[in-house]
This record gives C-alpha cells, sequence and structure tokens, in this order.
C-alpha cells in the first residue's frame, strides 16, 4: 500500500507542475491575442480597400495585365501555406496542412503541377519529413508577423509568377491560412491570389447608381503596375496577421484544456491516494487489534 500511495502521490505532484506550465501558457497567449486581434482589424479594411481599388481598375479597363488576364492553359501553381513556428496550438497546423492536401489533391486531378512556398516552421517539418520538395520557406516571424517577411514573400511569389512556365515559373498562385473568426473558431480557408478574380470586391451597383468613369494617368498599365504589389503585399500580410490572430487563440484554447485535464487528473488522483492511504490505515489498524487479540488470547 505504501508503495502505491508514494506512485498516486508523484503522478499528483507531476500534473500540478504540468497545470502550472498549462496555465503560464495559456495566459501568455491570452495576452498576445488581444494585440494580435488589433492588428487583424487594423489590416483587414486596408487590404479590402485595396483589393476593391485593383478589381476596379481591372474591371472598367481593357488593359490585357498578366496578373489580371487568365492563362490560357494552367500547367503549374503555386501554394503558399501558412502555419506556426510553434505547437501546442491544438489542430492549428494540422487543419491548415489538411487543407492544403485537399487543395492539391484537386489541382492534380486538374492536370496541374503542384510546387509549394512555405510560412512557419511547422510547415516546413511536416515537408521535410516527408521528403516533399519546396521552393522557399520562411520561419521565425509567425507569432509576431512583420510587414517586411510579407513583403519579401510577395515579391518572391509574383517573381515566380511573372516567371515564364519552361524557366520555372508558375501559372496561379493560392494561399491557404486560418481565418480568425472568434477566440473558439478558426476555419482554414483557400484564396486564389493569381491570376487577380475581378469579381472580389466589386459590388453590384445597383439599378439606381451610376457606374463610374475612371480615368487613368499615365495609363491603365502603369496604375495596374503600381496597385498590384501592393495588393499581393497586402492580402498576404493580413492573411499573416489572421495566422498569428488565429495560433493565439488556438494556443489559449489548448491549453486551457490541458488545464482542466490536469485539474481531473489531480482529482482522479487525489481520491486514489486517499483510497489507498484509507486502506493502509485499516490494514495497519487491523493488525494493532489482532495483536492486542493475539496477546489476550495468550494469557
Amino acid at each position: 500500500m505504501g508503495a502505491q500511495l508514494r506512485v498516486y502521490r508523484q503522478k499528483i505532484r507531476s500534473a500540478q507542475t504540468t497545470k502550472k506550465i498549462t496555465r503560464a501558457m495559456e495566459l501568455i497567449a491570452a495576452s498576445r491575442i488581444q494585440k494580435a486581434q488589433a492588428r487583424v482589424q487594423s489590416s483587414t479594411p486596408y487590404a479590402r480597400a485595396v483589393t476593391r481599388a485593383v478589381s476596379a481598375v481591372a474591371a472598367y479597363s481593357n488593359a490585357d495585365h498578366p496578373l489580371t488576364t487568365e492563362p490560357e492553359q494552367v500547367r503549374r501553381a503555386a501554394v503558399v501555406v501558412f502555419a506556426s513556428d510553434r505547437g501546442l496550438a491544438g489542430a492549428f497546423n494540422s487543419n491548415v496542412l489538411r487543407e492544403s492536401e485537399e487543395l492539391t489533391k484537386l489541382l492534380r486531378e486538374q492536370g496541374k503541377e503542384v510546387v509549394y512556398f512555405l510560412v512557419g516552421r511547422r510547415a516546413v517539418g511536416y515537408f521535410n519529413f516527408r521528403r516533399r520538395p519546396f521552393l522557399e520557406s520562411w520561419i521565425g516571424d509567425t507569432d509576431n508577423p512583420s510587414f517586411e517577411t510579407a513583403q519579401e514573400v510577395a515579391r518572391t511569389i509574383v517573381d515566380a509568377f511573372t516567371t515564364p512556365y519552361e524557366d520555372g515559373g508558375v501559372d496561379e498562385i493560392h494561399i491557404v491560412y486560418n481565418r480568425f473568426v472568434s477566440m473558439l473558431t478558426q476555419t482554414p480557408e483557400v484564396v486564389r491570389l493569381l491570376p487577380l478574380e475581378i469579381v472580389e470586391g466589386v459590388e453590384d451597383p445597383g439599378a439606381q447608381q451610376v457606374f463610374p468613369l475612371y480615368e487613368f494617368e499615365p495609363d491603365t498599365a502603369t496604375v495596374l503596375d503600381a496597385l498590384l504589389p501592393v495588393y499581393i503585399e497586402s492580402r498576404i500580410f493580413n492573411a499573416m496577421l489572421m495566422s498569428a490572430a488565429s495560433k493565439h487563440a488556438a494556443t489559449q484554447k489548448a491549453m486551457k484544456s490541458a488545464s482542466d485535464n490536469a485539474d481531473t487528473l489531480i482529482r482522479d488522483y487525489t481520491r486514489l491516494a486517499n483510497n489507498a492511504r484509507q486502506a493502509e490505515i485499516t490494514q495497519q489498524i487491523s493488525e494493532i487489534v489482532g495483536g492486542a487479540d493475539a496477546l489476550g488470547t495468550a494469557k
């Protein structure tokens, strides 16, 4: 009984230590999520406005720009996967990686070759473990994304898009990331970034409204050349911020669940330890009473 009681007490101490760690990580994630949410709320209106502006320029002009023109044949597609550098976030990384696998399957069924750009150490580890190639990766900037990293990612994928297929370029680009819905809900989302889908951000003006008239100076192609890099950078940065906020929310939820599980373990092991202690006391009392009865009988 004594050995069993020691085992239960050791497990209680281990669960208490684990609870301290998970509780601390939960509080850290809770403190970071507020700032991450504020950055998402600041970035989203700008990204939408830029998308609306680019879509309007492309929709109300006859310019044949490479970033807005559908290719005759899509032979190679790029998938940009936004994961995290750290784990302990529940199904955060597995959801986005599963979504990227489903997208890959769909693209290959359409006869397209798929290449990857990875953001986050978890995505890089996933591909390295399975010995799957990727063109470029960025790590170390997922918890608190910087605009410089977004610019680098945007510049890399635009260069890949503008490179001819024969030289290793791609014909379309998709991004896969976790969209922050609420503290309890983060959903993986797939967006085709390039070529630009003109319908996005352009609202139906209605019967009572007049279509706007646009004048482009110096010309439409120059305006698109200036707007599209800004559009790509804003969408990439917004996806990184969404992914960071989703990761902190997922970490907080996972660590709270771990703390609750630790409480359950502590309660269960405490009850078992009390039962073992009570059994040990009962056994000791029985031995004392038995010994006293034996002495009385001997007299």
